[in-house]
């Protein structure tokens, strides 16, 4: 019989940002042969007639791609704070929801 364990994805980590009417999963999984992998997941929530369900967008970033990814986000990030919004002040986003667990800021550099 063969051994199903070997066709599961391990999941390694999990962190969760909750963002207003969104909340992104950033999860570390785990390949066959031991390497690993990041998915970011966007999950919005939607009402229907009948209820609602959650539409879900999934991002998968390997390991070659990392530096890559931080920095371009980075770059961008600081692009919309220095030059396209300048006079803003983002420090009011700063604190973490009080119904997130301690610990839950995701830091890029």
């Amino acid at each position: 019989m063969e051994d199903n364990r070997d066709n599961e994805k391990v999941e390694i980590f999990s962190q969760r940002v909750r963002a207003g009417k969104r909340t992104y999963f950033f999860d570390v999984k785990s390949t066959r042969s031991n390497d690993y992998y990041l998915t970011i997941t966007e999950s919005k929530r939607r009402y229907k007639e009948d209820g609602f369900e959650y539409e879900k967008h999934k991002i998968f970033l390997y390991k070659e791609d990392f530096d890559k990814f931080i920095e371009a986000l980075k770059g961008t990030v600081d692009h919309v704070k220095t030059e396209l919004m300048p006079d803003f002040d983002f420090s009011q986003f700063d604190a973490v929801d009080s119904d997130e667990a301690e610990g839950s800021e995701l830091k890029w550099d």
